[in-house]
C-alpha cells in the first residue's frame, strides 16, 4: 500500500469553510486504478491544520494519478477558489510506502 498526505494549513476561522469544500469534492480520484481510500483529516489541537490522505495499492497506481489530466484539472480547481488566501496555501506532500501491518 502507498499512502500520501497533503497537509497544509488555514486560518483557523476558515477551516470548516475548507472542510466543506472538500466534503463535497469532484470524487475524480475514486475511478483511478489502485485508488482505495480518501481522508481529510483535522489536527484536534491546530484546527487550522488539515491533511488530505489518499491510500493506494502501488505507488505506480499514485503515480499515474498525479501524472494524469484529472489530477491537473482537480488542482486547477484549487486555484479558482473565490478566497484567493485559500488558493495560494500550498500543502507539503509526504509520501510513504507501507512496510508492516
Amino acid at each position: 500500500m502507498y499512502i500520501v498526505h497533503s497537509t497544509f494549513d488555514v486560518p483557523p476561522e476558515k477551516a470548516e469553510e475548507v472542510i466543506a469544500i472538500y466534503q463535497k469534492r469532484s470524487k475524480m480520484v475514486d475511478d483511478f486504478k489502485g485508488f482505495l481510500s480518501f481522508q481529510l483529516l483535522q489536527n484536534e489541537k491546530k484546527p487550522g491544520e488539515l491533511t488530505v490522505q489518499l491510500e493506494w495499492e502501488t505507488k505506480d497506481d499514485y503515480l499515474n494519478w498525479a501524472t494524469s489530466n484529472a489530477f491537473k484539472k482537480v488542482h486547477d480547481m484549487e486555484k479558482n477558489y473565490p478566497d484567493q488566501e485559500l488558493a495560494s496555501i500550498i500543502p507539503k506532500v509526504r509520501k510513504y510506502q507501507v512496510v508492516a501491518r
